[in-house]
């Protein structure tokens, strides 16, 4: 399969579709406004983002098991935005991102109310971070899905994992699980290098160390209405067994968690998805 070649019809359709997204958007705010902060809030989300899921033509395969243990902390590759609604569709839950995400018009708010654990990475907020960070994950029952690579990829790779994510870690009761993410064509089939970097990853070209660059940078709402355009994708997860961690830093926590990811990513990159019809 290839990608779907954007025209009059494509384009037009995806104009509907991508009007019924903001007004889905709409109608969901005073929803989320009346929703108190914390469990109910975070199981809105799954709701929420189903809904813009559906719109937006992204289908769901998963693989595996998620762990029982909390604390839990589901560590996975990122290619694009679509993890953010992909991951609680799946399995509930929340997030750990960057600060600044908190003062991104709306996008921000929505995350503060879905119980996004946001982490303050200068050096000088170091300590305080930690103990912010610690503390919240340690109190909620569902799990928080984090992205050590600290920003996305053209998906044709695993980068390096951040160590400092791996702070709040160290010497605690978290369980740390491993998880994979692959995108694939609507029938399955593997998406290219080129065609992913291309149509399907949103990413800053001059972050990327190997692999296709996009010719074309688009915003995170640009990027949505591109793939309406193209009719959708897959997004295949994998979950893995979470490995022992005990004794470890935050280095070495870092170094096996991005061996253990980019291990897998890279043996079912190139292999088709059986979907069952």
């Amino acid at each position: 399969m290839t990608v779907k070649k954007q025209n009059f019809f494509n384009t037009f359709f995806a104009c509907i579709k991508f009007g019924l997204f903001w007004i889905a958007v709409v109608l969901q705010i005073p929803i989320v406004l009346l929703l108190p902060k914390g469990n109910a809030s975070v199981w809105y989300m799954r709701v929420f983002m189903g809904i813009l899921l559906g719109l937006t033509g992204i289908r769901i395969i998963k693989h595996g098991k998620l762990s029982q243990s909390r604390p839990l902390l589901v560590i996975s590759n990122h290619i694009s935005l679509f993890e953010i609604t992909t991951f609680p569709v799946a399995f509930g839950g929340s997030f750990v991102a960057k600060k600044e995400i908190e003062s991104w018009p709306l996008v921000g708010w929505f995350a503060k109310k879905f119980g996004v654990i946001f982490v303050d990475r200068r050096p000088s907020h170091a300590i305080e971070a930690l103990q912010a960070v610690q503390e919240k994950v340690s109190a909620v029952k569902y799990p928080m899905f984090l992205f050590p690579e600290g920003t996305t990829t053209n998906g044709s790779y695993v980068k390096a994992f951040k160590s400092t994510l791996f702070n709040f870690v160290e010497d605690s009761d978290v369980t740390v699980q491993p998880m994979v993410m692959n995108y694939r064509f609507k029938d399955g089939s593997v998406i290219p290098d080129e065609d992913l970097a291309e149509h399907f990853a949103y990413f800053a070209n001059d972050k990327q160390d190997k692999g296709p660059l996009c010719s074309k940078e688009r915003s995170a709402f640009g990027q949505v209405f591109h793939i309406m355009v193209i009719g959708g994708f897959y997004v295949e997860i994998t979950l893995l067994p979470p490995p022992s961690l005990d004794g470890k830093d935050r280095k070495e926590i870092a170094l096996i968690m991005q061996k253990i990811i980019s291990d897998k990513y890279m043996e079912l990159k190139n292999k088709k998805l059986n979907i069952k019809r």
